[in-house]
């Protein structure tokens, strides 16, 4: 009875790492592996799938637990909206911040000047392969744009370590063995480990040397995070706060660096890359960034202009992982701004999983306008969405929190609104 429960319990890497609160006994990953059970199946694995799986691949056993049908969301460790709750006018339930798979679902049409307009729901994020949930491969980014990697071959553990041997030791290197892993590195509330002992790396996210079953991605080390215990939860009133690292140590690298392992054209600056990352924002970006209110509205101070919209690099020095936990919150109405030596990343636009947006943006970057006469768009301007799906892809802020006719926040840096 006790194995069958953890079974139903199975979390095999899509990086939300334990079942709620992070040091909990009922945590799964716990930082690093778990149980071998929980993910394969010696004699009933998947008919058909590999590496005696209990899903036909590796994306499809980790959406095991991490998408569940009947789910009313947002919930825990859940990344993924069932297909039952992707019906027309429907929006994804799921609001972690590396956003919601089932955006990759959603396709929009809507006519502009007599000519229907399309956007496919594969534009929305990163077309992870899982078979039993069906997600397909991207159609059009056959390789990964500004790379070469193959779009057939994204899983989960592309980009998660499913068996979690990278750790972060005592003196804030990250390592693959030398200290067990001791629990989650991920949270607020994570052990701080002493001499002999490690807690995983964030979300499983792998570094240098790491090789997936889908192939070698030479990633150049283990990117820097801490979150709230809790993360999955609506914004309308309190953001949530993930505090990114710059760098912080041995092992560890830049969150632009991480990307460029599949991205790799779009991160020099004679390839497809024109907007910086791991650059530091300096001081007249990160003083627009306190002062922007809103469009017309630049009367913010750095005590309360954070915006979980456009996030930023913590400038932290080495093993600094205390002034991230610091940084974390799931419950604040406001939280100070960046300083100049606080950076910009791929991260401060994008999500990690997908969002309701073209190119996994964090808002709408197609149209002039974020909203218009005090409401998200709609009829006309409806991009072929309800308001309330414009609402759920910003993680149900009302409209209300933004101007009246709110342009897009790329102002947020560059206030040209």
């Amino acid at each position: 009875m006790k194995k069958s429960y953890k079974v139903n319990l199975v979390v095999a890497g899509a990086g939300l790492l334990t079942l709620g609160l992070a040091g909990s006994a009922m945590a799964f990953h716990s930082g690093g592996v778990a149980e071998c059970a929980g993910c394969h199946s010696m004699h009933t694995s998947k008919p058909g799938g590999k590496f005696l799986l209990v899903g036909t691949d590796q994306s499809s056993t980790c959406l095991s637990c991490h998408e569940h049908d009947g789910d009313t969301g947002p919930s825990s460790y859940h990344i993924s909206t069932a297909d039952s709750g992707l019906g027309a006018g429907m929006s994804p339930l799921q609001r972690t911040p590396g956003g919601d798979f089932g955006w990759l679902k959603k396709t929009y049409q809507w006519t502009l000047r007599t000519v229907l307009q399309t956007e496919a729901g594969e534009t929305h994020g990163h077309n992870i392969v899982a078979i039993d949930k069906g997600y397909v491969a991207d159609a059009t980014n056959t390789t990964a744009p500004g790379g070469t990697f193959t779009a057939a071959n994204l899983q989960c553990n592309s980009c998660h370590d499913p068996h979690g041997k990278f750790r972060r030791d005592s003196t804030g290197a990250i390592v693959t063995t030398g200290a067990p892993i001791i629990g989650n590195g991920s949270y607020t509330t994570s052990a701080v480990p002493a001499a002999g002992q490690a807690v995983g790396a964030y979300r499983l996210l792998p570094g240098a040397g790491y090789t997936s079953s889908t192939g070698t991605t030479i990633f150049p080390g283990s990117p820097a995070a801490v979150a709230p215990s809790t993360y999955n939860q609506t914004e309308a009133t309190n953001q949530v706060r993930v505090a990114y690292g710059a760098k912080t140590g041995n092992g560890s690298a830049t969150w632009g660096q991480w990307c460029s392992t599949c991205h790799a054209d779009m991160h020099t600056s004679s390839g497809k890359l024109v907007h910086p990352v791991d650059q530091n924002l300096g001081s007249a970006i990160s003083g627009l960034y306190n002062s922007y209110v809103k469009s017309g509205d630049m009367t913010g101070t750095s005590a309360s202009s954070y915006l979980s919209l456009v996030p930023f690099a913590q400038g932290t020095s080495a093993s600094d992982f205390a002034s991230l936990k610091a940084n974390a919150s799931n419950a604040l109405a406001t939280s100070a701004g960046p300083a100049s030596s606080d950076q910009v990343m791929c991260l401060s636009c994008h999500r990690a999983h997908a969002s309701g947006f073209p190119e996994m943006l964090r808002w709408n970057n197609e149209y002039e306008f974020i909203v218009s006469n005090g409401a998200y768009l709609s009829t006309s301007n409806s991009m072929g969405r309800t308001e309330d799906e414009w609402k759920a892809a910003y993680y149900d802020r009302p409209a209300t929190n933004f101007a009246t006719y709110q342009r897009g926040l790329c102002n947020k840096c560059h206030a040209k609104d």
